[in-house]
């Protein structure tokens, strides 16, 4: 009788606020909360992206009353890893927001090891957030129910994960500055001199400027520039690719400029988790990329 296995995804993977069609794949998720306003909100359940970045735009006195960010209590993880198994699963693979950008991922983990005599466990730590994430998460989703071996299946997501792609802009340096992401001379010069940074994940799993250009026409240019260069010649089939956004207003303009070079998003946009986007504010905008490996492409 074969093993029945389970995924699971951080909430800050925005498959809840993705197309539908990635419901039918049952994943689970374990929500990290958002304390904003003397309130306590768990993401996914009662919290609405669209309004909470709209909020954040016309925020008084943003730097004192910034949202924070918490991650699920050891009650909640112990309550997921026991629905595991009263559901009736041999194993679980867990799909964790970047361990760079929190504690969440290690948490996952110290808990899970109380139940590895029940239980086989993967905890993956994805390097990654927004729906970058939610998409490796699919990705075991869809092999899982093709049958494929779960070694097999930490590979593809291994490869996917070596040659995935955040990259995008914060249209202010506001929220990086209250949030100390960016301090002393950089923060005073960058507001200044109006740079605008072009942002991506690194290898490590880190938020990193890798441009700062003054103007955020300038650095939308680039960033399109940028995302050419990754993308190569590889064909539209053998890759997805989508906006990312906090916003409405910095995803317009990055629309309209990405038409002078000829790029075509071929999935649907997809909002930040406000877990994730609340670090950054209501301005960012850019591009998820994920390659799709191909048949003379080697899994390792």
């Amino acid at each position: 009788m074969s093993n029945k296995r389970l995924v699971a995804c951080t909430s800050t993977g925005c498959i809840e606020y993705a197309p539908e069609r990635y419901r039918k794949y049952d994943i689970d998720f374990i929500r990290v909360h958002i304390l904003f306003e003397g309130k306590e909100y768990i993401e996914g359940l009662d919290f609405d992206a669209e309004a909470f970045y709209k909020k954040l735009e016309t925020l008084k006195d943003p730097k004192n009353n910034l949202p924070r960010t918490a991650m699920p209590t050891i009650e909640e993880l112990h309550t997921f890893f026991k629905s595991v198994i009263e559901r009736g699963y041999d194993e679980v693979l867990i799909i964790a927001i970047s361990s760079a950008l929190g504690g969440t991922y290690n948490l996952i983990r110290l808990v899970s090891k109380e139940y590895e005599d029940k239980l086989k466990i993967n905890v993956i730590d994805s390097k990654i957030t927004c729906f970058g994430e939610g998409l490796l998460a699919i990705k075991a989703a869809e092999l899982f129910e093709q049958g494929v071996p779960t070694e097999t299946v930490l590979k593809e997501i291994k490869w996917c994960m070596e040659r995935q792609e955040f990259l995008g802009i914060d249209g202010r340096l506001d929220y990086l500055i209250y949030n100390g992401r960016l301090k002393g001379g950089k923060a005073l010069m960058g507001k200044m001199l109006n740079i605008c940074p072009v942002i991506h994940f690194s290898r490590e799993g880190e938020i990193v400027s890798i441009a700062s250009v003054r103007t955020q026409k300038k650095a939308l240019k680039k960033t399109c520039e940028t995302l050419l260069e990754i993308i190569g010649d590889r064909k539209s089939e053998d890759y997805i690719l989508f906006h990312i956004y906090t916003g409405d207003s910095v995803l317009k303009e990055l629309v309209e400029i990405e038409k002078e070079y000829g790029i075509q998003t071929n999935h649907e946009k997809v909002i930040m988790s406000p877990v994730s986007g609340c670090h950054n504010g209501p301005w960012l905008a850019g591009y998820g990329y994920l390659p799709i490996r191909r048949e003379d492409e080697e899994l390792e």
